[in-house]
C-alpha cells in the first residue's frame, strides 16, 4: 500500500486522553500494577492516549490510589484538585481497591472518603468492598459500578494445564507479594504442618512469593516472587488454589490461579474473594483440611466449573473502557 494512503488511514488525533495517577512495573508487585498495565494496553490499542502526567489535553483522570506515599505514584490528590480547578470539564474515575480491615489499619477508609469528594464515578472491585464502604462513607446513590478483577488472558490461561488424576499427588498453590499475616499465612502454615505430620496424605503445598520472616516451612516447596508468564507456568503445574486471606477487597492472586484452571479453596472471611469462591470453590472457616479433602473429592466438577466461569482480564478492561467512553460521550452531549 502507498505510504501516503497508509498515513491517512492512521488516526492522528487520539480518541481521548487518559491520565493515570499510578505507574505500573514489570516485576512482581500488587494487583494495582498489573491492572494499570492491562488498562493502558487495552486503551492504547484502541486509539486512546494514556499518560502519567496532567496536561491541558487530558480528558479524564483515573485515580488508582490517593495515598501521598504511594511508591509508583505519578501524581496525587493535590495535583488532581488543582487540575480540576483549571479544567473543570475533566472527568475523574476512582477505582477503589482498598480498605482498612484488610490490613488492620485505620487511615485508608477516611482517605478514600476524602478523595471521593473530587470524583465523578467510582468503581469498586467487588460487591463486598462496595457494601463495606457503603456502611462507612459511600452513598450508593452516587454514580458507581462493581467490576470484578481479571488477569491478562494472554498470560493467565488454562491451556497446557494438566488436570489432577486420582492416584497422583494433588498440588496446592498460593502466591503473594505482600507478607502481611492477614494474607492467610496462618492457614498455609497449618496446611504445611498437616502435610508434614501425614494428616493430609496425597497433597503437596507450593508457596510462591514472600512470607513473614518468622515462618520456617517444613514440607512446602517454595519459590521466589514471580510475575507474568513465569508465574502462570508455575500455576498451571498445580491443581488447587488455596487462599487464606481475610477481608480482601478482591485480590488478583486467586484470579490468576483460576484463569490457569485451578478451583479455589478459600476462607469464608475472605471478603471479595468469596464472590469468586462461590462460583468454583470450596470455603472453610475452622477446618481447612476438610475443605481440601472436599475439593479433592469434587475436583472434576470444580474443574469444570472454573473453566466455565473463568475470570477474564479482557472482560474487565472492556467494562472500564465502556464507562470511560460513556462519561466522555455524556460530557460532549451536555456541552
Amino acid at each position: 500500500m502507498d505510504l501516503g494512503i497508509l498515513k491517512k488511514l492512521i488516526p492522528t488525533k487520539p480518541v481521548a486522553t487518559l491520565a493515570i495517577n499510578m505507574r505500573s512495573t514489570s516485576g512482581p508487585w500488587g494487583g494495582s500494577s498489573t491492572f494499570v498495565t492491562q488498562l493502558r494496553t487495552f486503551l492504547r490499542a484502541r486509539g486512546w492516549r494514556v499518560t502519567y502526567r496532567l496536561s491541558p489535553e487530558v480528558d479524564a483522570i483515573f485515580l488508582i490510589d490517593p495515598r501521598d506515599d504511594l511508591q509508583l505514584k505519578a501524581f496525587g490528590m493535590p495535583e488532581i484538585i488543582e487540575h480540576r480547578k483549571k479544567y473543570p470539564h475533566v472527568r475523574v474515575v476512582h477505582r477503589v481497591n482498598e480498605c482498612d480491615q484488610r490490613k488492620g489499619t485505620s487511615f485508608m477508609d477516611p482517605l478514600l472518603a476524602k478523595a471521593s469528594e473530587h470524583v465523578d464515578f467510582t468503581i469498586f472491585i467487588a460487591e463486598w468492598l462496595r457494601d463495606y464502604h457503603a456502611q462507612r462513607w459511600f452513598d450508593v446513590q452516587r454514580p458507581h459500578a462493581v467490576i470484578y478483577n481479571g488477569a491478562d488472558s494472554g498470560v493467565f490461561h488454562p491451556i497446557g494445564q494438566r488436570p489432577w488424576k486420582a492416584g497422583e499427588p494433588l498440588r496446592i498453590v498460593t502466591h503473594h507479594w505482600s507478607d502481611n499475616p492477614l494474607k492467610g499465612f496462618d492457614v498455609y502454615e497449618e496446611v504445611d504442618r498437616l502435610i508434614t505430620e501425614g494428616k493430609l496424605l496425597g497433597f503437596e503445598l507450593w508457596i510462591i512469593g514472600r512470607w513473614p520472616k518468622h515462618i520456617q516451612w517444613k514440607s512446602a516447596r517454595t519459590f521466589p516472587p514471580l510475575a507474568g508468564h513465569a508465574l502462570a507456568e508455575q500455576l498451571r503445574q498445580c491443581h488447587l488454589y488455596l487462599t487464606g486471606t481475610r477481608w480482601e477487597p478482591c485480590g488478583m492472586h486467586h484470579v490468576e490461579g483460576a484463569q490457569c484452571g485451578l478451583p479455589l479453596v478459600y476462607h469464608e472471611d475472605g471478603g471479595g474473594v468469596v464472590e469468586a469462591g462461590l462460583r468454583y470453590g470450596v470455603g472453610f472457616r475452622a477446618n481447612v483440611a476438610e475443605a481440601l479433602m472436599s475439593a479433592r473429592d469434587r475436583y472434576a466438577a470444580l474443574h469444570e466449573q472454573v473453566l466455565e466461569r473463568i475470570p477474564s482480564g479482557d472482560r474487565m478492561v472492556l467494562s472500564y473502557a465502556e464507562i470511560l467512553q460513556r462519561m466522555l460521550a455524556e460530557r460532549s452531549a451536555a456541552s
